[in-house]
């Protein structure tokens, strides 16, 4: 049974999307020589990020190897390409409904709740005032769009860099839909610990089709995500301690995000809120 060491976490925070190459370390800019007019050489937009992983059957044992060949931003702006995707898929999921009553739009208050004078209180005209319970509400929350844009290319150049980045957490397990005879917890925490994983830990699955039993038997483990490529985000890459992938993925991921990749297709997969992580919020 293979055993792997576990990485650190993949959060945006930590995550290694901004270490040096896995290849080996980046050479330095050339300068320009002394009294020579001619500019240094600008770095090139996109890398290329060659990662070999071997492939593990259901009982953990190694069968073969692939490899994931993926578009990756250069250092100095990961960082900013990656967040920038991010900022704009959670801004994107917020409803914007949340919606509160100014004073003019509170009901009742016509009427002038107790004398001006002769009562020992202070003036009140209305009982839609700011300074009661139940009035109108101050510079409160009003319906807005919270969405906005960003260019196809840049959104699919930060999810192969973050994909690139977890090249050192990846797992590629062979197809195991058929494996399991009944939806059983148990049987698939056993099969996530011959493949190193720790039920404990957060891992995302990445899988073409996702087999019924396969969903029933991982749907109680709270830290485990079974995405598609069509519910695949970048939030759940880069919040996964793991990521585990299946042959079909590796392919679908290098026609997608690798180097020789037209980019010509539809937008990511981010139609499907209900199994994107994150929340949506009203606010």
């Amino acid at each position: 049974m293979a055993t792997f060491a576990s990485p650190a976490s993949l959060s945006f925070l930590s995550c290694s999307l901004f270490a040096a190459s896995s290849r080996g370390t980046l050479k330095a800019a050339a300068l320009p020589r002394p009294g020579s007019s001619k500019p240094a050489p600008r770095p090139l937009s996109v890398a290329a990020e060659l990662t070999t992983l071997p492939i593990l059957d259901f009982s953990g044992e190694k069968v073969g190897e692939t490899y994931l060949d993926l578009r990756s931003a250069p250092p100095e702006t990961a960082r900013a390409v990656v967040h920038r995707a991010l900022v704009t898929d959670l801004r994107n999921k917020r409803r914007g409904t949340a919606s509160t009553l100014t004073r003019g739009e509170v009901r009742g208050g016509g009427r002038k709740p107790y004398p001006q004078k002769k009562t020992g209180r202070a003036r009140r005209g209305s009982q839609t005032t700011p300074l009661r319970p139940g009035g109108g509400v101050v510079f409160g929350p009003r319906p807005r769009d919270w969405s906005i844009k960003i260019n196809r290319k840049e959104k699919r150049l930060a999810m192969s860099t973050a994909l690139s980045s977890a090249a050192g957490s990846v797992t590629v397990v062979e197809d195991f839909g058929d494996k399991f005879e009944t939806p059983k917890t148990r049987d698939f925490a056993e099969a996530m610990r011959r493949w190193g994983l720790d039920p404990k830990e957060k891992s995302m699955f990445l899988m073409t089709e996702v087999a019924d039993i396969v969903q029933l038997s991982s749907r109680n483990i709270g830290t485990l995500k079974m995405l598609t490529p069509r519910t695949l985000n970048l939030f759940d890459i880069l919040n996964a301690d793991r990521l585990v992938l299946t042959p079909e993925a590796v392919n679908f991921l290098n026609a997608r995000y690798g180097v020789d990749s037209e980019g010509d297709g539809e937008e990511d997969g981010d139609e499907e809120e209900g199994e994107e992580g994150g929340e949506s919020d009203e606010n």
